[in-house]
């Protein structure tokens, strides 16, 4: 699948609950999960493959040098183990403290920025099996998941940077913009020439 580029307006649309899993929602994971491997990413929103649905795809098992801790039950697991994660309709508790990482997003090509992002989050989601799921999450996979969740709720991590940084991004944000613009007016032309 294409990864939707900042510009195109379903990024900013809060996805819909996703009530029912399918076999059609089950192969959209499946290529969620390979558009997100061939882009190196760690995380995917349905929103960024142009789709307004409560499902993102996280997979930090790989990240070594940012640490992640996940617990079920009040154990640590094997992210190995549960990873990669579709999770549909996930609900978000956010601990108090928070600290600044470097982020990037697949949705903004070569940018990236300091995010202060809460250390540690509780996640409620249902996943791909069926099975509802509660754990905590903390460190590098806290901070994807509410990145992703961002994404389906149509909030970008531009938004969550400082102002300063977000003017010094902002002639790249703007070609970046004009750039989408541009595709999906080129696009349009075609579609209406093979008509």
């Amino acid at each position: 699948m294409e990864i939707v580029k900042y510009g195109d307006p379903v990024l900013r649309a809060k996805g819909e609950q996703i009530s029912e899993i399918t076999d059609e929602i089950r192969a959209f994971a499946d290529a969620m999960i390979e558009t997100m491997r061939e882009a190196n990413g760690v995380g995917l929103a349905a929103q960024q493959v142009g789709r307004a649905v409560q499902m993102a795809i996280v997979d930090v098992a790989g990240v070594d040098d940012r640490p992640s801790v996940m617990k079920v039950n009040g154990e640590e697991v094997k992210l190995e183990e549960w990873m990669p994660m579709v999770l549909m309709n996930p609900q978000l508790e956010l601990g108090a403290e928070k600290e600044s990482g470097v982020e990037g997003c697949l949705s903004f090509p070569d940018i990236a920025a300091e995010i202060p992002r809460s250390i540690y989050a509780k996640v409620r989601a249902k996943l791909i099996d069926g099975r509802d799921v509660e754990f905590e999450a903390e460190g590098f996979l806290a901070r994807a998941i509410q990145h992703e969740v961002d994404h389906l709720n149509g909030v970008l991590f531009i938004d969550r940077m400082s102002s300063a940084t977000k003017f010094s991004l902002g002639n790249r944000l703007k070609r970046l913009q004009q750039q989408t613009k541009e595709r999906a007016r080129r696009a349009a032309i075609r579609r209406c020439v093979g008509q």
